[in-house]
C-alpha cells in the first residue's frame, strides 16, 4: 500500500530525494518513517515524522544531512538526503503506523504498512 520512488546511483557528496505515498486509498496515519537495509544487515531506522505534533527524529549518522517532511493530507512523505556517503547505500523503505502502535518509533514493530523499497547506491 506504500510506494517509494527516487532511489538511484549517485556519487558521494551528492543528493537524492525519496518520495513515498499510499498506492490507493488514503490510510489514517499517525506517523511515517524511513528505514533502510544494507546487504547482510538488519533493517534500521533512518527518520520519522509524527503528524499530531510534527515531531521528527533521525538516526545519529544522518543528522544534519537528511531531512524528513511530509503532507499529512496526502499521507505522503519525503526524505531529502544531502552529502551522501557510500555507507548510505541500502534499500530504503517507507513505513506507516495506522494503529497508533505501542512499538517505539525507531523499531520496525512501530509500523503496520511497508513499501517494497527503493535502491540507493552511493559510489565513492
Amino acid at each position: 500500500q506504500l510506494v517509494e520512488s527516487g532511489g538511484k546511483l549517485v556519487q558521494a557528496g551528492g543528493s537524492l530525494r525519496l518520495s513515498c505515498a499510499p498506492s490507493s486509498y488514503t490510510l489514517n496515519v499517525y506517523k511515517m518513517a524511513w528505514f533502510r537495509q544494507a546487504p547482510g544487515k538488519e533493517r534500521e531506522f533512518v527518520a520519522v515524522i509524527r503528524w499530531n505534533d510534527d515531531f521528527t527524529a533521525y538516526k545519529d549518522a544522518v543528522k544534519g544531512r537528511f531531512t524528513i517532511s511530509g503532507d499529512q493530507a496526502k499521507n505522503s512523505v519525503l526524505l531529502q538526503m544531502n552529502n551522501l556517503r557510500p555507507e548510505d547505500t541500502a534499500v530504503y523503505y517507507c513505513a506507516a503506523d495506522v494503529q497508533l502502535k505501542t512499538g517505539a518509533y525507531w523499531s520496525i514493530n512501530g509500523y503496520d504498512y511497508w513499501g517494497l523499497g527503493t535502491q540507493v547506491t552511493v559510489s565513492s
